[in-house]
């Protein structure tokens, strides 16, 4: 599988790069053949690369509860972006059907009922039309610490691996440029919606996967144009950094 030279990627210390390449080869080499194996065999952008010149996909998803572990999806949303330029027709979303109940306290957030989630496809067709959406793209997603840990619990169900993903978490970034301004970071202020005020962008409809993919695409762009009108701010500035690639 092609991976960057450590000297592309000064995001990554060499051996976590090392470290990092390994894993998702060894998960491309267990997944079985379909979307998830193409996507983790897709070359990754060099970290020195112009945010304008990399592609992006903004995910979000509606669970049954933050539990991974114990929770299911429910709904996939994403939209494409061409550095930060959002591609409305690649704009997509699929209803996962539940294989249980759905709790009242989580329908209530995101509307969706068990007569609706009835009528969705299952959740590995749901991941197989998600993987394929983001071979070749940086993952972009809002609080992205528990997209990741819900689309790796389920790769894990079902194919036994856990992709390895390479994200921006427009929470992190948000949070990071606040500090770097000297500016206090609200209890309550890191919210989607509540930073997109922020940043003057119009409110859409909360906890819906696709209107959630398109607000996290949005404030993305709206991070990066402070760091460069021209998106010009290199891909390792805004790499959000779990453990695994250290």
């Amino acid at each position: 599988m092609p991976c960057p030279r450590p000297e592309d990627t000064p995001w990554v210390h060499p051996i976590g790069h090392w470290r990092f390449c390994h894993r998702r080869q060894r998960a491309a080499q267990h997944a079985p053949t379909g979307a998830l194996r193409a996507c983790l065999g897709s070359p990754l952008p060099s970290a020195r690369q112009a945010v304008a010149d990399c592609r992006f996909l903004a995910v979000d998803l509606e669970t049954t509860g933050l539990d991974p572990e114990h929770d299911a999806i429910l709904s996939i949303g994403w939209v494409a972006m061409d550095g930060v330029r959002i591609d409305l027709s690649t704009a997509d979303q699929r209803l996962v059907r539940a294989d249980c109940p759905v709790p009242e306290q989580s329908a209530v957030i995101h509307r969706i009922t068990d007569r609706e989630a009835a009528g969705g496809t299952t959740v590995d067709s749901a991941l197989d039309a998600l993987f394929e959406a983001l071979q070749g793209r940086v993952l972009v997603a809002h609080h992205a610490a528990l997209e990741l840990g819900f689309l790796e619990e389920a790769c894990h169900r079902l194919y036994g691996v856990r992709p390895p993903l390479p994200v921006v978490d427009t929470l992190r970034l948000a949070e990071r440029q606040l500090r770097r301004a000297g500016r206090p970071i609200p209890a309550d202020g890191m919210r989607l919606h509540t930073l997109r005020g922020r940043y003057n962008l119009p409110q859409y409809r909360a906890h819906d996967a696709l209107f959630d993919a398109l607000a996290a695409g949005e404030l993305f762009a709206a991070l990066v144009s402070q760091l460069s009108p021209e998106a010009q701010v290199p891909l390792e500035r805004v790499l959000f950094r779990p453990g695994w690639l250290w």
